[in-house]
């Protein structure tokens, strides 16, 4: 048995009312407010594409057998340089994206000191020991690999807070034979890609 209370049926001399669609969408429904503009996205990586971005670097003559970037970096060029002389923050820079991690090596490069890093390139792991060749505080940061390349870093302060940025590949110090296979092996042309890589994350960092 139903314990629901009986309902009378409605009055015919007091009939219901049905709002009008126009009462109850302005009871119930706010005023639609313009959706804030977004800005398209890179779909690759999420980013819109209107986010500012650092410039492009230029690229600079060094010489034969240099491959040589410079970047403007809105950052003081102490702050830079000490970036570069810490080996343990190299993979923040590495633009070939084959630095993995500092096994050994100070936090502070001087000249004549040697680092090992954890290297892998096209999926095999190996280890480079570079030494320090060049070392003056704030200016340049170099150092030569087992080969007989070196990387070079140079930073000129501008006077506003801006830091005028040069990595350079050097090969010219190189035997000739050695040279010869780097170019066979294209390293020119993969360095060119990753120093502009590299110079441009730097640049991102700072923006």
């Amino acid at each position: 048995m139903s314990h629901q209370p009986e309902t009378s049926p409605p009055s015919d001399s007091q009939p219901s009312e049905t709002p009008s669609p126009e009462s109850a969408s302005s009871e119930t429904v706010p005023d639609a407010q313009p959706a804030p503009h977004a800005s398209p996205a890179n779909p690759d990586t999420g980013v819109p594409t209107s986010a500012p971005q650092a410039g492009w670097p230029d690229p600079v003559d060094a010489g034969p057998r240099q491959v040589s970037y410079r970047i403007r970096v809105n950052a003081p060029a102490p702050e830079l340089w000490e970036l570069v002389a810490n080996p343990h923050r190299h993979h923040e820079l590495d633009g070939s994206h084959s630095v993995q991690y500092a096994k050994s090596g100070p936090s502070r490069l001087s000249e004549g000191d040697e680092f090992s890093i954890a290297m892998r390139k096209f999926g095999m792991p190996y280890t480079m020991n570079p030494v320090v060749t060049a070392a003056e505080e704030g200016t340049v940061m170099e150092w030569q690999q087992p080969g007989g390349h070196r990387w070079r870093w140079e930073f000129e302060a501008q006077g506003d807070g801006t830091t005028l940025v040069t990595e350079t590949f050097d090969y010219s110090r190189t035997t000739p034979a050695v040279g010869r296979v780097y170019e066979l092996l294209r390293r020119p042309q993969d360095n060119s890609k990753g120093i502009r890589a590299s110079l441009t994350a730097l640049g991102g960092r700072y923006l």
